[in-house]
């Protein structure tokens, strides 16, 4: 594997109005593991992790009238939210992707859920879609 390369899609994120009103769906219907919920104030957002094979889907519910999910939902209403890209080396990524020219959110990696550092890429740079660099820890938990 290119060195450069992403190591995997490690979540979809999919912003919901509320995550007890859709856990339903996804446990019951789809039959999806929940792995656990948490609330990441820095980032808004109250995140349901399910588990599918090696990747995972995480909900994603505003906080607050302020978060950016919520202008999200506002504006575009519920659904795909974001694709994230396991990465080793965030600052690295960041660095590189820069230096080809994509737009960035974060020039810095912020706080996000399961303990990891995550970075956005505008999605001015990538045709409308919102992709999300992850860094995770060797042996964080699991669940996130």
């Amino acid at each position: 594997m290119n060195e450069k390369s992403p190591k995997k899609i490690d979540h979809i994120g999919i912003a919901v109005s509320s995550i007890e009103e859709v856990l339903p769906f996804y446990v019951g219907s789809l039959k999806l593991r929940l792995l656990g919920i948490e609330e990441v104030p820095a980032q808004g957002v109250k995140v349901a992790f399910l588990g599918v094979g090696e990747s995972k889907i995480e909900l994603l519910e505003p906080l607050s009238k302020e978060s950016p999910i919520a202008r999200f939902i506002e504006k575009r209403g519920e659904g795909l939210h974001h694709v994230a890209l396991g990465v080793t080396d965030i600052r690295k990524r960041i660095k590189d992707i820069q230096e080809n020219g994509v737009e960035m959110i974060n020039q810095e990696p912020v706080s996000g859920a399961g303990g990891a550092k995550v970075a956005f890429l505008h999605p001015r740079s990538a045709r409308g879609v919102l992709f999300e660099f992850c860094e995770k820890e060797e042996g964080a938990a699991r669940g996130h």
